[in-house]
Parts: structure tokens; C-alpha cells; sequence
């Protein structure tokens, strides 16, 4: 199957991928030599006390923000309807 570009040349479907696919690994290769390549040899798994003080912190603040939006929620329910109410009245 034949296509034509803007050009008026013929490409057919399987140079087209084949041009995708050299584009994908060109930048895949990238990876190694980039920035990323400096921070992906530094990583190395954490020990165990490192996770559980990520697990206590990430914990702690879900149950912050938790708390802040259930007091959101009771403001607007019990406080926010009264006094909308007696501004339109």
C-alpha cells in the first residue's frame, strides 16, 4: 500500500513505521546519556526505616488534608446555607 506525502513522493505504510519505531528508540537511547541517566544510577531501594518514615509522613498527610476537607464539607452544609440564606431574605 502506497501513500503519498507532500512532496509527491511514495511512502509506503512500512517505511512509515519503521520511521516512528527509529524515532521511539532514538529517544529511549537518550535516556542513558541525559540527565535522567545521573538520577537513575543514584536510586537504589530504601531501607526499611526509610519506607516507613515515607509511609508515616505520606500517612499523616492524607489524614491532614482528610480532615480539611470534612470541615470544608461541614461548613458548607451547616454554616454556608444559613447565611446565604439570610443575605437573600
Amino acid at each position: 500500500m502506497a501513500e503519498y506525502d507532500g512532496d509527491g513522493e511514495q511512502h509506503r505504510f512500512e517505511d512509515t513505521v519503521q520511521e516512528w519505531q527509529d524515532s521511539i528508540e532514538t529517544n529511549v537511547r537518550k535516556i542513558g546519556k541525559g540527565s535522567w541517566a545521573r538520577i537513575l544510577r543514584m536510586a537504589r531501594k530504601p531501607s526499611k526505616k526509610e519506607l516507613r518514615q515515607t509511609i508515616y509522613v505520606c500517612g499523616i498527610g492524607m489524614l491532614i488534608l482528610g480532615f480539611i476537607g470534612f470541615v470544608v464539607l461541614v461548613v458548607m452544609d451547616n454554616f454556608l446555607p444559613w447565611i446565604f440564606g439570610s443575605l437573600m431574605n
